[in-house]
């Protein structure tokens, strides 16, 4: 860049950021990035990455939805285990997947020197990831093989050690492919772009699943509506047609998503070693404990919600069987529709606005469900408590994994370890609020017990994390990092002067 160029450059972004100071300090409170505009600088990603790259989650969508359905219902009323041991082995993969998302970020970020690591860090991880997953989970959803007369203990020790190394692979995968938005484009509105189609596709890849299971469970079902040994080979079926799906979903993945080739290498040949990851620094600072809590309270919301949602409906209003499938697949589908709007949403109120947006629709939902009753409200209005669920879960996941892109920004090489103690609170804190939740009421008669649940635990996480982004500062991202290198370049074009 020439003097004259950098002199231009620095008026322009010294009378933007005087523009931004003028505002009112309400206003600039909201303000996430949207100040600048790159649309001139960068070109917009291509629309057939951009589904490659949500293609690349699916896999691991359709075997979380399997996990957190299924898994109990498999374990206590196919294979007879007891719902304490069913429920240690759901523990067991959470802690697995706890301790594996830091460790799969911290060596994601690495340098990539071994031979395998030349195919690109990111996508490395994933493929190896991949490779778990498709290895392993079939087996977690099939009769424990050559285990005819063995221990309960030994069967335990059999899926333990699949649940372990299916989440290792799961972890792998889920990291390393968050960690790939901030490569593929340092662009702030391809990223929510990136990140609204993945989540579409993940609300896909649960309508799948869904829509599977029902069709194997009851349109070739027998007589009685209860699970039961009789049913293990419909669950391979299950199984091992959504795995297909998502295994030809992440073949395509890899070969049309292409890493470090795509404007944010620019970056790094700028800066060369000046953004190594610090880790130092990156405790040091107290936006990633913001994020992260901002992120673990956007997860409980949606995650207790799907889990609870379903036993509100059995326990407290007393709907029918199908309803239970029917209200989750309504969730997703407005959750689907929602994320079609985000992006648009993003551009025009920013990320704090739209996050604070889906905060609203959350809390009036869970409200709407602690006053809800009489059969108007159970043959009705459920229906549009559902809708407000889906969207506000969209809006809130895309929101919170676009506050985590921005406190990256350019500093790709510290990202997949962000993502991992993102990941790492949200595995711990779910696993143990479901466990409180669930010793509390056990033995309990109370029938309105998952309508409170739902009501002050959901409410109270999407309500704190709205409050979390209000107190958020505008992290480091593209357009300040983009600033610090002309500066940079600036002084040392007048140093060679």
């Amino acid at each position: 860049m020439s003097p004259a160029a950098a002199q231009a450059s620095t008026e322009q972004i010294h009378h933007a950021s005087a523009e931004e100071a003028a505002k009112p300090a309400f206003q600039r409170l909201f303000i996430m990035d949207a100040t600048y505009d790159y649309t001139e600088v960068y070109q917009s990603l291509p629309a057939l990455t951009s589904l490659a790259y949500g293609m690349g989650h699916i896999l691991n969508d359709v075997c979380a939805s399997m996990w957190f359905t299924y898994l109990l219902v498999f374990m206590h009323l196919v294979l007879d285990f007891s719902n304490a041991e069913a429920g240690a082995l759901l523990l067991v993969g959470q802690i697995a997947d706890a301790l594996a998302t830091p460790f799969v970020g911290y060596f994601s970020d690495q340098g990539d020197n071994f031979w395998i690591c030349k195919y690109g860090k990111r996508k490395t991880w994933h493929l190896i990831g991949t490779i778990c997953v498709v290895l392993t989970f079939p087996f977690i959803f099939s009769p424990c093989v050559q285990c005819g007369n063995a221990s309960k203990g030994s069967r335990l020790l059999y899926y333990s050690m699949f649940i372990i190394i299916f989440q290792f692979g799961w972890a792998a995968v889920q990291i390393s492919h968050l960690s790939l938005i901030p490569e593929i484009s340092p662009n702030e509105h391809d990223r929510t772009r990136l990140t609204a189609v993945r989540y579409a596709f993940t609300v896909v890849a649960n309508v799948l699943v869904y829509v599977v299971t029902w069709l194997v469970l009851h349109i070739g079902g027998h007589d009685s509506n209860k699970i039961d040994h009789t049913d293990a080979q419909k669950f391979q079926y299950v199984v091992l047609s959504v795995m297909s799906f998502g295994t030809v979903c992440s073949i395509l993945f890899h070969v049309f998503v292409k890493e470090n080739h795509i404007g944010n290498a620019e970056f790094q040949d700028v800066r060369g070693t000046r953004l190594r990851t610090d880790f130092q620094q990156l405790f040091g600072d107290l936006q990633v404990y913001q994020v992260a809590f901002n992120y673990m309270c956007s997860r409980l919301f949606i995650n207790l919600t799907q889990v609870f949602i379903t036993l509100y409906l059995h326990e407290a209003l007393n709907m029918v069987a199908s309803s239970l499938a029917i209200i989750p697949l309504i969730m997703y589908i407005a959750s689907l529709l929602t994320s079609f709007a985000i992006e648009t949403i993003n551009k025009t109120f920013g990320r704090k606005l739209t996050y604070i947006f889906g905060t609203m629709i959350g809390v009036g939902a869970c409200l709407f469900i602690q006053l809800g009753s009489g059969p108007f409200y159970t043959n009705y209005l459920i229906y549009l408590v559902a809708c407000f669920l889906g969207a506000a879960s969209s809006i809130v996941l895309v929101s919170s994994l676009g506050i985590t892109t921005d406190l990256i920004g350019t500093r790709t090489n510290s990202g997949a370890f962000v993502y991992g103690i993102m990941s790492f609170v949200d595995k711990l804190s779910n696993g143990m609020v479901v466990e409180i939740i669930q010793g509390q009421h056990q033995g309990a008669e109370n029938s309105w017990f998952y309508r409170d649940i739902l009501t002050y635990v959901c409410g109270g996480s999407v309500l704190f994390g709205g409050i979390a982004v209000i107190f958020l500062r505008r992290p480091l991202s593209v357009s300040e990092s983009a600033q610090d290198l002309l500066f940079e370049t600036e002084q040392g074009n007048d140093a060679i002067n």
